[in-house]
């Protein structure tokens, strides 16, 4: 009984199925008893060693020149390379092979005979190309020590030397007489180049990181919170020592009505609780308490906000310096805009009920 693949097996083969695979085609591949001849009678190569292998690691340390020397590095002669790119197109090959017999069949779907054959080939080059790539990771680390980009990190040279290696072992061609070492260098190359003019567009576009202190909306919260607190202070101040020439029935209307100087137990009076101690109606107690509130708004109009004018020309000049700096420029009128609104305006309330005053 033929044994059912797994779950797994199942999603690489449709990932396989998927798209036709691609190789580099040989005329070695169509001899008689090209399997036995590429993967049987050809010497062994040796297989790296990658336990030295960790490139942050190593640019992070002070001895950075024991890397390889540490363990015996595996370096292919033309022949080895030879032999492990045979091994490793002649597996793509196979698979191809074996899509197109499917394809071509009615059902369009592998027998699990063919299943089984395009997945072990499939690991037989995956496993190849493994090997072919472990044996050249001292190049790409050798080649992002050497290249000055400082504007680049470390770990992502890497990165991406790394994506180059393998792209360039699915594309060499070994039956060309060229070392791999070069085809893998020119790649590696131009895989740091184009790092370096991705990082550039995105400085250009993106001159500072992103700090989350200066996002616009925490800005704001933050701005707003220290400076309701510091109003609703400043017009306690103004209420208790009547900067704001308060009568004593408007200061004893907003001592009342806001609970200035009452317990932490005790609640503000309503209006007509207010009403009744200083023997008026209610909306008589409405109209004194606006009275009041609008002397509060001009004293702290005057010494607390300041001139209208010169905050605008304060934030000018710190978008200016900003915009200097590569900074993100905050928006318009970032820090009283909105409290400035309350209090200006004469919406007292929301300033003498801030916790300020508990």
């Amino acid at each position: 009984m033929r044994k059912r693949l797994s779950q797994e097996d199942e999603k690489l083969l449709a990932q396989i199925m998927s798209q036709e695979q691609d190789f580099i085609d040989s005329p070695a591949f169509y001899e008689d008893s090209a399997e036995h001849k590429i993967y049987v009678d050809v010497p062994d190569v040796a297989k790296p060693d990658t336990s030295w292998y960790h490139p942050v690691m190593d640019d992070l340390s002070s001895s950075r020149n024991r890397t390889v020397k540490s363990t015996q590095q595996v370096i292919l002669t033309g022949a080895e390379e030879k032999i492990l790119f045979h091994q490793f197109n002649f597996a793509r090959c196979t698979v191809n092979r074996i899509q197109k017999d499917v394809w071509e069949s009615p059902s369009k779907q592998p027998t699990p005979d063919q299943a089984q054959e395009i997945l072990r080939w499939h690991r037989i080059a995956e496993r190849i190309r493994e090997q072919i790539a472990e044996t050249n990771l001292a190049l790409v680390l050798a080649m992002a020590k050497r290249t000055r980009m400082s504007e680049v990190d470390f770990a992502d040279l890497v990165s991406e030397g790394n994506m180059a290696l393998l792209r360039a072992v699915d594309k060499f061609d070994a039956g060309r007489g060229y070392k791999f070492s070069t085809y893998a260098c020119r790649a590696i190359l131009k895989a740091f180049s184009r790092q370096g003019m991705k990082l550039s567009k995105y400085r250009q576009r993106f001159p500072t990181d992103f700090d989350p202190k200066l996002e616009r909306s925490n800005y704001l919260e933050t701005k707003r919170s220290g400076f309701e607190k510091d109003a609703a202070e400043e017009v306690k101040r103004i209420v208790l020592e009547n900067r704001a020439d308060l009568t004593d029935v408007e200061r004893t209307v907003i001592e009342h009505r806001f609970g200035l100087e009452s317990g932490d137990n005790e609640k503000p009076m309503t209006l007509e609780q207010v009403g009744q101690i200083i023997g008026v109606t209610k909306e008589r107690v409405r109209q004194i308490q606006n009275k009041a509130m609008e002397k509060i708004r001009l004293e702290l109009e005057a010494n607390f906000l300041g001139n209208r004018q010169m905050l605008e020309e304060a934030e000018a000049r710190a978008a200016a310096e900003a915009a200097a700096q590569g900074k993100p420029m905050p928006g318009p009128s970032p820090v009283p805009g909105p409290v400035v609104t309350s209090a200006v305006a004469g919406s007292m309330t929301t300033i003498l009920s801030t916790p300020a005053f508990s």
